[in-house]
C-alpha cells in the first residue's frame, strides 16, 4: 500500500482528500504539526506528497526546499495560487506536478495514480536492485559486490532493500523497525541499532565499508 502525506492546512480538505485517497486503497495521513513538518515526513516515509503552498509558518516552498535536502520522493503542489509564476516556481523548487484549486477529486486520484505509476510500477517488477554495483538479490536475499556474495538474514535483506530503494534518502529508524517488525511497539529500540550493525559488518567483509551512511537519531541512508 503506497503511502501519501498530505500537507494541507484547511482541515476539511485535507480530510476529503484523505478519505479519497483511502478510498482508492491508499495510506493517506494529514500534517499535524506545521513547524515540524520534514520530522513528520521522515517519520511516516510518504511514497509521494501533496503540498500546498500556502501554509501556516512557513509555506510550501520552504517546505519542499527541506524535502529535497532528504529525499527524491514525487511532490505533487495543490494550490489556488495556480498563476504561472507560482506554477513555474513549483517546479523549480522540486515539485514533479501542479493541481489548481480548486479541483476535482477525480483529477485529484487520476494525477496521483500516473505519478505512483511512473515512479513506482517498474520497481515491483523487478529481482534485482542494483547501486552503484551492489546487487541485492529479491528472489534468495543475497547481496553481491564485486563478485563476492553474502547471505542476508530476513530483517537484514528488509533493511537493505527499504535503504535502496530510497537510495540517497534518509529512511528513518521509525520505518525500518515497521517494515521488519510490522509494529513500533513492545521493539527495543536497540534491535534495530544491532540488526544494522550487523548489516554493516557483512558490507564491510566483502569491501563495503560505510556503504550504509548513519544520521544520528534519525535513521539511516545509502549517499
Amino acid at each position: 500500500m503506497y503511502k501519501i502525506l498530505v500537507v494541507e492546512d484547511d482541515a476539511l480538505i485535507s480530510k476529503l482528500i484523505q478519505e479519497h485517497l483511502n478510498s482508492w486503497n491508499y495510506q493517506a495521513i494529514g500534517i499535524c504539526d506545521f513547524t515540524e513538518v520534514t520530522k513528520e515526513f521522515l517519520a511516516f516515509h510518504p511514497d509521494l506528497v501533496l503540498l500546498d503552498i500556502h501554509l501556516p509558518f512557513f509555506n510550501g516552498y520552504h517546505w519542499c526546499n527541506e524535502i529535497r535536502k532528504v529525499s527524491n520522493v514525487p511532490i505533487i503542489f495543490i494550490s489556488s495560487a495556480s498563476d504561472n509564476m507560482n506554477i513555474v516556481m513549483a517546479m523549480n523548487m522540486g515539485g514533479d506536478d501542479f493541481l489548481p484549486k480548486p479541483f476535482d477529486f477525480n483529477v485529484l486520484i487520476a494525477k496521483v495514480n500516473a505519478m505512483i505509476r511512473r515512479c513506482y510500477s517498474l520497481k515491483n517488477e523487478v529481482s534485482l536492485l542494483e547501486y552503484e554495483g551492489v546487487v541485492l538479490n529479491v528472489n534468495d536475499a543475497s547481496l553481491s559486490y564485486q563478485q563476492q556474495k553474502v547471505e542476508l538474514t530476513k530483517n537484514e535483506y528488509k533493511i537493505m532493500m527499504l535503504l535502496l530503494e530510497h537510495t540517497k534518502e534518509i529512511v528513518s529508524r521509525d520505518s525500518i523497525m515497521k517494515a521488519c517488525w510490522q509494529t513500533d511497539e513492545f521493539i527495543d529500540d536497540n534491535t534495530l541499532t544491532v540488526n544494522v550493525t550487523r548489516l554493516k559488518k557483512k558490507l564491510e567483509d566483502i569491501g563495503l565499508k560505510d556503504f550504509i551512511k548513519t544520521k544520528k537519531g534519525i535513521g539511516y541512508y545509502i549517499a
